[in-house]
């Protein structure tokens, strides 16, 4: 626990593996260091819109030499095979410059907080959040890798709404703390990382507190569900949880309107499938989930996270972006 009662959850299997060796202590001593000098400080000291289309700039430009864009091109082919290489090669570049601007904004989220005079946050639905609070039952918040997504959580928080938000620990602790000091800064009080943090969210639910996932990236130990047309390897886990309490499942999603300038919308919940069979309401619900995942890509296919491997190989072959 924290000074300013904020919690930190990292995983112990994360540095258990290489804690041993001063090697791995020094490199994670060096790479925080490059971090806070080579980019968070700079970052920290520039004007909010620079520090957003610099390092969107340097990504737009140095994305497509790294073996994450071929990546993202084949996962484009296939998701859009009626757009022609100049529509793929425009939204490529964009989703560059869309993570870039997530990169370079991280640094002054705490300056970025919703429900302010002039805020750069609008946020749709708001009210819906009121409700949850107002209910004191549990709820599941599902969104995605949209534009910004760091500032959907900080629409949930600064409501404020007392949810448990998971989170993905990047593999240096030092970084990692780094990264959760500046979420804890505009105001996530409790972060739990992904898989690791399941009891916590059990309990978090149990109490009536509502709790917020990821639900677009892929999971292997997942369930095959379409998306875009093909089966993809996908959580099932935040509709386990939300049967499991008989939650509601509250989609969020994230639109970036201007350089540090987003609209959050919180969208209509829904209740898990209610197919007696448990295992077709799961995939029902999954469905449900990704079908609404890719509407909201359409919108606006730029801002979202395409460096992934979303879909299996297979996919790609079927889909006749690669070779088998």
């Amino acid at each position: 626990m924290s000074e300013d009662g904020s919690r930190f959850i990292r995983p112990k299997d994360l540095d258990n593996a290489q804690r041993s060796t001063w090697t791995a202590r020094l490199v994670w001593r060096l790479e925080a260091l490059a971090w806070d000098w080579l980019f968070w400080i700079p970052m920290s000291l520039m004007p909010l819109t620079w520090a957003s289309n610099t390092v969107a700039a340097i990504l737009k430009a140095a994305g497509p030499f790294t073996s994450q864009h071929r990546t993202m091109i084949r996962n484009l082919r296939m998701a859009f095979p009626e757009w022609s290489r100049k529509q793929v090669d425009e939204v490529a570049r964009g989703a560059w410059e869309t993570l870039g601007r997530t990169a370079g904004e991280m640094p002054q989220l705490s300056r970025m907080k919703p429900y302010a005079p002039n805020t750069r946050i609008e946020v749709v639905g708001a009210e819906r959040l009121d409700a949850i609070r107002e209910s004191g039952k549990p709820a599941v918040l599902i969104g995605g890798h949209f534009a910004n997504w760091e500032v959907i959580a900080s629409a949930i928080c600064n409501r404020p709404l007392d949810a448990q938000i998971t989170y993905r620990s990047a593999n240096n602790p030092h970084i990692d703390r780094r990264i959760a000091k500046a979420r804890h800064a505009y105001g996530i009080n409790v972060l739990t990382p992904k898989g690791a943090g399941t009891r916590e969210l059990m309990r978090a639910l149990g109490r009536g507190q509502p709790i917020a996932l990821m639900n677009d990236q892929k999971f292997n130990q997942g369930i095959a569900v379409p998306f875009f047309g093909y089966d993809a390897m996908t959580a099932p886990g935040p509709t386990r949880l939300a049967m499991k309490y008989s939650a509601p499942l509250v989609p969020l999603s994230c639109l970036r309107t201007a350089p540090g300038r987003y609209r959050v919308t919180v969208h209509e919940p829904f209740m898990p499938d209610a197919d007696p069979d448990e295992d077709k309401a799961i995939y029902n619900t999954v469905l449900r989930i990704n079908q609404w995942v890719e509407a909201r890509i359409r919108e606006a296919p730029e801002q979202w996270f395409w460096m992934h491997n979303r879909w299996p190989k297979e996919a790609w072959v079927k889909a006749g972006v690669i070779e088998d």
